[in-house]
């Protein structure tokens, strides 16, 4: 299961739209390293001029590499972050998480952070089995 969803918030679901907020409320508290992850790699984009921000230190274990890995795999999610963060996130291997500015998604460091050359290109054998 990706999130621990409160009676409350499935009835709410239940009866209609939920609020971004709601949602990112229980990413947050369902998948803590993901949340801290992508909450560490928006703030230092924010704090600097760098067209980007990431994450290459691997998850310490397999939870929090399952956390991660569920917060980026699933679109609503993925997009609930980039809408509360106000970033783009690029996702390589099981660890390596990028946050973007969202106009730099036309950029050259975009293209090739997300192609299929930077892909394999971070890879290494220690990475096979994330």
């Amino acid at each position: 299961m990706s999130l621990t969803v409160s009676p409350e918030l499935l009835h709410a679901a239940e009866s209609g739209p939920i609020a971004d907020e709601e949602f990112v409320a229980c990413v947050r508290e369902s998948l803590p390293y993901a949340w801290q992850t992508v909450s560490r790699v928006a703030a230092e984009l924010s704090s600097s001029d760098a067209e980007f921000a990431d994450n290459e230190i691997p998850p310490p274990g397999e939870e929090e590499r399952g956390q991660l890995l569920r917060a980026l795999a699933s679109d609503a999610i993925r997009s609930s972050l980039e809408r509360h963060f106000g970033v783009k996130l690029a996702f390589q291997n099981c660890h390596r998480v990028a946050a973007f500015r969202p106009a730099a998604v036309d950029s050259d460091t975009y293209r090739r952070f997300i192609s299929v050359r930077g892909q394999l290109l971070n890879q290494s054998p220690e990475l096979r089995n994330c």
